[in-house]
């Protein structure tokens, strides 16, 4: 028999009571009449509005966030535009015909490259790439967000929630960053995050009068499965273990084996079109060689970070788990805890573990069912006042739901009033660069100069630019200016993340299919990476124009031929 402990709603005295009521001899003709009377239809009509008030208030948010992405049809940026770059790198690649991981390095997902190529196949404006991407994103959640949440939490919290993951999944921010540092760059993250928070609620078992629908939970599962490995591996690792782990739960145990079985099918399946997973781990394996462990330090910011929340996380566990007296409610406990901060020290982003938030919810509605079930004196607990523990849920969530829609309705708003800069090439006049609070750096400004005067050398060389490889963090002039990339190289280049001295792709593959190579005086990583591939460059290629930003090499064999013609 079911136990509040299990994780259902049960209310065995509530069930008694009405057992009496209908046995009772004189009230065989009421129930009778009740049955086939107006009392009968305002049950499930009342339960109809509640579902449908939490699932419009999701299907609503996100619409309505999906359109302030997409509508404006530009990128503001004022943060990590080398990151937002590698993005609209990635998708005029895939414009190209190619393929991550089969034509270029990534240890980041194929998703992360077709979402935005998406998005530009549907503008043909590389502005509007990443913002129309990410709604996409947004709407397609929308199934599995209401599956999960509303069948499992009651109609508040489930709104709530859901709002609270809209909202995650659609500001323009990397997570922990003001609002008026708008910017794309690593929008992986926030899927990763929201993917992993949605199985966490189904450490839930489905409210009895929800529809319990193992065929659905199994392809929400699913989806989420793999969204997370194909956006970042990392989120579906541990959505994976963390639907291991709940196999103990027997009620549950029949869709969680089915929906690891179908995301293995459908990985099989990826695979036989995709045919790029086998580099994907070694580009995955050469990315942890070099920034695969973290020392002590970066460790202890990201716990004082995030300290206020892991208190207040720690506080809802305490409490929930004073009334349940589960031990499985404190493994839950802790793996929000300890597979939140394992992510979070991987992560450029300091705050943020999203775990924590969805956990404390999770918690919350256990607490609330075994309090209607009036268990929790029996188990020795001493039961919050009703409703309690979920109007403190409902105000953790609060600070970050508004934080973030403040964050999207200042993108918007700045989009649509085209504010700042475009980068200056001819294909990025809707990829706009702001300045912060206090002003650009001086660095950044550079960069961005550079990335215009780079733009015009290559389109005044004697021989057509193609095939152009920037010796840098990143590439921004085979988008901005519509020209063939190489095939063979990387996305990118991040020295002491990605690459070091000590593991990197050897120069006759990184530079085998490379006509021009660009060399900033200004980068971000190009002081070390001429160190690494210098004495190539200088063997293979030769100077063909130097200024006071960039020095340009041509191939040695692609210059005699163009001498030739």
């Amino acid at each position: 028999m079911a136990t509040a402990h299990d994780g259902d709603p049960v209310n065995p005295g509530a069930d008694l009571q009405e057992v009496a009521a209908v046995t009772e001899p004189g009230n065989h003709a009421a129930y009778a009449a009740i049955g086939t009377g107006t009392g009968a239809s305002k049950r499930p009509a009342a339960r109809i509005r509640r579902l449908l008030s939490a699932e419009g208030a999701i299907i609503l948010t996100a619409l309505a966030c999906a359109a302030m992405l997409a509508l404006p049809g530009r990128t503001i940026n004022a943060a990590f535009i080398n990151d937002v770059l590698v993005f609209i790198d990635g998708a005029h690649r895939i414009t190209f015909g190619q393929v991550p991981n089969r034509d270029f390095h990534t240890a980041l997902g194929p998703l992360v490259f077709y979402l935005p190529a998406a998005g530009y196949q549907l503008t043909g404006n590389f502005g509007a790439a990443i913002p129309v991407g990410m709604a996409i994103v947004v709407v397609a959640f929308i199934p599995a967000m209401i599956r999960i949440l509303v069948s499992r939490l009651k109609p508040s919290l489930a709104a709530a929630l859901g709002i609270f993951l809209i909202l995650i999944l659609a500001a323009p921010i990397n997570l922990g960053s003001s609002i008026w540092y708008p910017s794309f760059a690593m929008f992986y993250n926030r899927i990763g995050w929201v993917a992993l928070g949605l199985l966490l609620v189904m450490y839930l078992t489905p409210q009895p009068g929800r529809g319990r629908n193992d065929a659905a939970d199994a392809l929400a599962a699913v989806f989420l499965l793999l969204v997370s490995f194909y956006t970042k591996a990392t989120y579906g690792l541990a959505g994976t273990t963390f639907l291991v782990v709940i196999l103990l739960d027997r009620q549950q145990r029949r869709w969680i084996m089915a929906a690891l079985l179908l995301t293995g099918l459908a990985m099989i399946a990826i695979e036989f079109f995709w045919r790029g997973t086998v580099q994907h781990i070694e580009d995955l394996r050469a990315a942890a060689r070099v920034s695969g462990g973290h020392d002590v330090a970066s460790i202890l910011k990201n716990l004082r970070e995030n300290l206020s929340d892991l208190i207040v996380f720690a506080a809802f566990a305490l409490a929930a788990i004073w009334q349940t007296r589960s031990f499985r409610d404190f493994l839950f406990s802790g793996f929000c805890m300890g597979a939140g901060l394992a992510i979070i020290n991987q992560n450029a982003h300091s705050w943020g573990i999203i775990t924590l938030y969805c956990g404390a919810v999770v918690l919350t509605q256990k607490a609330a069912w075994l309090q209607q079930g009036d268990e929790g004196r029996t188990a020795g607990g001493l039961p919050l006042p009703a409703g309690a523990l979920s109007l403190l849920a409902a105000l953790y969530l609060s600070p970050p739901i508004v934080h973030h829609a403040a964050a999207l309705i200042l993108h918007t708003s700045l989009a649509a009033d085209k504010a700042g800069q475009s980068l200056g090439l001819p294909r990025f006049d809707d990829v706009r660069e702001i300045d912060p609070p206090g002003g650009e750096p001086d660095f950044i400004r550079r960069y961005l100069d550079d990335i215009i005067s780079g733009g015009a050398l290559l389109q005044a060389l004697p021989v057509p630019a193609e095939r152009v490889f920037v010796l840098d963090f990143v590439n921004p002039f085979s988008a901005g200016l519509g020209i063939r990339p190489p095939t063979g190289d990387t996305a990118w280049f991040h020295w002491n993340r990605n690459i070091n001295e000590r593991a990197y792709i050897p120069p006759e593959v990184l530079f085998a299919d490379v006509k021009i190579v660009m060399v900033p005086k200004t980068g971000i990583n190009s002081l070390p990476l001429q160190a690494l591939y210098g004495p190539f460059l200088s063997a293979r290629f030769e100077i063909v124009q130097k200024t006071s930003e960039w020095t340009i090499y041509q191939w040695r064999q692609a210059k005699a031929q163009s001498e030739v013609q």
